[in-house]
């Protein structure tokens, strides 16, 4: 599984609004792409789709901006990652689930729904909230912490 550049722009970028909600102006893309080292350009159109998704709430004019639309711990990594690149986990472009394999190919199904699972599970069970407080919640931490999951086989 990769993590496109576009889930990891989102996901930082919605991290950064989460960080500077305390105040009541919202946050202009350019302070955004800034902070985060994230091409304007490509910012934009992903701010678009976290809009269109409701993760963000956008003002025009000299004092518009960004702003989450509801509360950071209501927005899982798993939210953010839909609202720009669709299901979490596809194959061939389609959901395991839409999928139909024959002959020795069939044990494949019940390993793509296991893994997109899983996946779901972690990226569903981390809200915005954890991150930008530090606070990972302890299985994500644990499964951090093995030293195979940082080895590249």
């Amino acid at each position: 599984m990769r993590i496109s550049a576009r889930a990891d722009y989102a996901v930082r970028a919605v991290l950064e609004l989460a960080v500077r909600q305390g105040g009541d102006d919202p946050v202009k893309a350019e302070t955004i792409a800034a902070a985060q080292d994230i091409p304007h350009k490509f910012l934009e159109g992903i701010l678009g789709d976290l809009r269109r998704a409701g993760v963000v709430d956008s003002r025009r004019g000299g004092g518009g901006g960004y702003r989450l639309a509801r509360d950071a711990a209501a927005i899982t990594v798993a939210d953010v990652i839909r609202a720009v690149d669709g299901p979490i986990v596809s194959v061939r472009g389609e959901r395991p689930t839409g999928l139909t394999y024959t002959g020795s190919a069939q044990p494949l199904l019940p390993l793509w729904i296991a893994l997109r699972a899983n996946v779901r599970r972690i990226l569903e069970g981390v809200t915005v909230a954890d991150i930008a407080a530090d606070a990972l919640p302890e299985p994500v931490k644990a499964l951090a912490a093995e030293p195979a999951a940082w080895e590249n086989p």
